[in-house]
């Protein structure tokens, strides 16, 4: 796959797809700055190059055409202030003043254009809403690698009305990373799997099972694998539907000589709220009227010790209701043990979405190797997946 690192862009004109889908205040001001800081390296270095940059993004989820509070105007001025640069901006993404403004582009100048998703041809992964969008550069760069798992027409289809195509740095460097995990892991290789639903981490943990050490199990998904084990789970979250694959995935971790750790006891509480009364169980013993909602003082030193002595360790979602500070515990406990292997010289990566928000909010974000982009995208690459955003890079 070839990268703009090993590309010239003197004289180039640049579509580049960037993730800017970030989350803006009442104001508009925007409260997380990670995407776009994730993004800089790529647009300076065309800027670099003598090169001229579009960007397109999404923001938000608009449903029926344009709307102010998605609009990419809003982070203009954020833009400019990263970039140490003006940026223009054009009204639409596609049409008469998106083609004049980019054609108007001298080398060393960005036009941000506004959200794609205004039109509903983007997600529809239109071919002629991609030849438009291709139309306003010479070179398109792939740098979205939240969006990479969609067929859109800006992240996938695009790449056949183009003359040349990159990977722009932050979707070179997520591959490179979860190849790290997935095929390079140093030893002993450990995956931290939280979340609510097993049914989300079926086939990545599946496929985990064929290269890992240790497969550690959090949040609200343990509890349909309590329950499959005969466990007691009161009011727990729990999928009946799926106490089979649960089983089944503990016999394939035996079968392959996979640690595959679960809770052995637990926070549970009588209501989802952080004022609910709480108290410390035995795993599998929650009782009637109560809902496990952490993992107890005892899993979290369990798991802390085959943290701390792992050397690859990828973790996606966390181990309770880490928004609530009563159910904050072992989500904390986690990432200090992911902070204090990385710190012993283990690579660390933390998978988009809600670990990466918990690693952020926590203050841990620049003491792990890597927190990803793409909380789907990386998932989906994980489970083995070809992602359309980068194998339209490779066509």
């Amino acid at each position: 796959m070839k990268t703009v690192e090993n590309f010239n862009f003197a004289g180039k004109k640049a579509v580049v797809r960037v993730d800017f889908n970030v989350p803006l205040d009442e104001n508009f001001n925007i409260r997380d700055y990670n995407r776009i800081n994730a993004a800089l390296p790529t647009i300076k270095k065309i800027l670099a190059d003598g090169g001229a940059v579009v960007l397109m993004s999404h923001l938000g989820r608009p449903k029926d055409g344009p709307e102010d509070r998605f609009s990419l105007k809003h982070i203009v001025k954020a833009l400019e202030e990263k970039l140490g640069t003006s940026v223009a901006f054009a009204n639409d993404c596609v049409g008469e003043e998106a083609s004049e403004k980019a054609a108007a582009l001298k080398g060393g100048e960005v036009l941000l254009l506004e959200n794609l998703r205004f039109h509903k041809e983007e997600k529809k992964g239109d071919e002629d809403f991609a030849k438009k969008l291709a139309s306003l550069g010479d070179v398109w760069v792939m740098d979205a690698f939240g969006t990479a798992h969609r067929a859109h027409a800006s992240t996938a289809v695009i790449g056949k009305f183009v003359p040349e195509k990159v990977a722009g740095f932050v979707l070179a460097r997520e591959v490179e990373n979860a190849q790290k995990v997935l095929k390079n892991g140093e030893r002993p290789l450990t995956a931290i799997m939280g979340g609510a639903k097993i049914s989300d981490k079926i086939l990545i943990i599946e496929n985990l099972l064929d290269s890992v050490d240790n497969l550690i199990v959090g949040g609200g998904m343990t509890y349909t694998f309590i329950k499959a084990m005969g466990g007691s789970i009161g009011n727990s979250l729990c999928e009946d539907d799926r106490l089979d694959i649960a089983k089944a995935l503990i016999e394939k971790a035996k079968a392959k000589g996979v640690n595959l750790m679960l809770p052995t006891d637990d926070a549970v509480a009588d209501a989802f709220s952080n004022d609910a009364d709480i108290k410390v169980t035995k795993a599998g013993e929650t009782p009637e009227g109560y809902m496990g909602l952490d993992i107890g003082p005892e899993t979290q030193e369990a798991y802390a010790k085959v943290i701390s002595e792992s050397k690859t360790i990828l973790w996606n979602g966390p181990m309770g209701v880490f928004e609530m500070s009563n159910f904050a515990a072992g989500t904390i406990g986690v990432a200090k043990a992911v902070v204090a292997a990385t710190e012993n010289g283990g690579f660390s990566l933390i998978g988009g979405g809600d670990s990466a928000a918990a690693v952020n909010t926590l203050g841990f974000g620049d003491k792990v190797s890597y927190v990803s982009t793409g909380g789907g995208a990386l998932l989906e690459f994980m489970e083995g997946k070809v992602l359309p955003g980068i194998a339209a890079l490779e066509a």
